[in-house]
């Protein structure tokens, strides 16, 4: 699998590219559901805020079964065995077709303990518990589609999902306009439009995934050893996944106890960073392709060059993106606010995040390309070692308590210095050695 460096580059171009088109359609769905119940009023909007935040948590901890999925179909793809890579990408939908309906079961029945534990109004958690409830009959049509999308992904494709995504948000847009005005269901039509169109994106990756088993011969019932297996290492991806989300909803409580400037300052800093990260975890998509077919096809230089020259990319990319942040921390604020002080308090945090882009490039491919090659035990381990000093930062922060810019400056060291560096020493430690390096289908 020797493959020249123009050759390479243009690899990661194919894949990356599409992906980052996918990556950006997902939260168009929570913009254009914002956009339409925010003309209903104040009251559907704070609703829809409570219900999306549940939601956002659930799929984000599910993640998993696309990372999971992957890198399982690529060995097998690399290897040469396309029936067995679509074979146990099929397992994987399977496994997300359970977990995705326990999952809408017990949503449902919970719904009102969830939205309860805001504490919010009773006009606001009618509302909330409204598209809460509805949108729990989605999780399974997400789930599926994450581990479909993983299935693609492990075969080079990932430009039907970029496809599947794109149809399922004008879908999306269309049937909640119909739902909420046409039909005057209000926030109700909001769910069910979006659950209609998640639903749909399951029927178009039905056909595709089944063009690809007949292609390759691949078995369409779930296989005991295959289910088991991504369970297994999607275990290790939620428990990494975890990690990653108390570092994050721990620095929003710290922001929260700095002050309702600080809070909103870092709001911005955060959407910017996450934003950001779009690109970079496009690289990250592509690295986790590769290395899985690269070690399937047991071509270890191979996997090196994959290593070296998407870490190349992932540090230009953070350079590039680091000074277009730097060029404009001092309008951002603007732009989000409108507010002059508000532009000026989250200034010095847009700067330390333009500095930290670099690492945070390296940061997320050695990420993707540990997912490639399966190594989710190792990751969910160094995802809680390296809150070990992330913690003591950010609790040094919250004692101090430090306001105004400098507060949300320090902040912003602790989570994209601190952490962000130890995650950048686990990862490259790891990377250093050959024990991730396990070749084979």
């Amino acid at each position: 699998m020797s493959t020249a460096p123009a050759t390479l580059n243009r690899d990661i171009l194919r894949l990356a590219v599409p992906a980052l088109g996918a990556l950006v359609a997902e939260p168009l769905f929570l913009i254009v559901d914002s956009a339409l119940v925010g003309h209903l009023g104040v009251t559907p909007l704070a609703g829809l805020g409570i219900a999306s935040a549940v939601l956002q948590t659930i799929v984000g901890l599910m993640v998993f079964l696309a990372y999971s999925t992957t890198p399982a179909v690529a060995r097998r793809y690399g290897a040469g065995d396309r029936s067995a890579a679509v074979s146990v990408g099929i397992d994987g939908l399977w496994l997300a077709l359970a977990l995705g309906s326990i999952l809408a079961v017990a949503g449902s029945l919970l719904t009102p303990a969830l939205v309860g534990l805001f504490g919010a109004p009773a006009e606001v958690a009618e509302q909330a518990e409204i598209y809460l409830g509805i949108s729990m009959w989605g999780l399974p049509a997400m789930l599926i589609v994450f581990a479909a999308t993983g299935l693609l992904r492990g075969m080079q494709d990932t430009v039907t999902p970029l496809w599947i995504a794109g149809l399922g948000f004008a879908a999306n847009a269309l049937l909640n306009w119909l739902f909420i005005y046409g039909l005057g269901w209000g926030i109700a039509g909001s769910a069910a439009g979006t659950i209609v169109a998640q639903w749909g994106m399951v029927a178009a990756y039905v056909v595709v995934v089944g063009r690809l088993a007949r292609r390759y011969a691949a078995s369409v019932r779930p296989h005991r050893d295959g289910v088991r297996g991504s369970a297994r290492s999607g275990g290790w991806l939620f428990l990494r996944t975890v990690s990653l989300r108390v570092a994050l909803l721990s620095t929003v409580w710290v922001a929260t106890a700095l002050g309702t400037d600080e809070l909103a300052g870092w709001q911005v800093a955060f959407t910017i960073f996450s934003t950001a990260a779009f690109a970079l975890d496009a690289l990250a998509i592509a690295a986790q392709a590769l290395v899985g077919k690269g070690l399937g096809a047991e071509d270890r230089p191979y996997v090196r060059r994959v290593l070296g020259r998407t870490v190349a990319w992932g540090i230009w990319f953070g350079v590039i993106v680091g000074g277009l942040i730097a060029a404009g921390s001092g309008v951002i604020g603007l732009l989000f606010t409108g507010d002059p002080e508000l532009a000026a308090l989250v200034q010095p945090a847009l700067i330390v995040l333009a500095i930290a882009q670099p690492v945070c490039g390296v940061v997320f491919v050695l990420d993707g390309v540990l997912i490639g090659a399966g190594d989710a035990r190792y990751l969910a381990i160094v995802g809680a070692l390296n809150l070990l000093p992330f913690v003591p930062a950010l609790a040094v922060v919250a004692a101090l308590q430090p306001t105004g810019a400098a507060g949300l400056a320090w902040l912003s060291v602790s989570f994209f210095g601190v952490y962000m560096l130890a995650r950048l020493a686990t990862l490259g430690w790891r990377v250093r050695g050959t024990e991730w390096m396990t070749a084979g289908a």
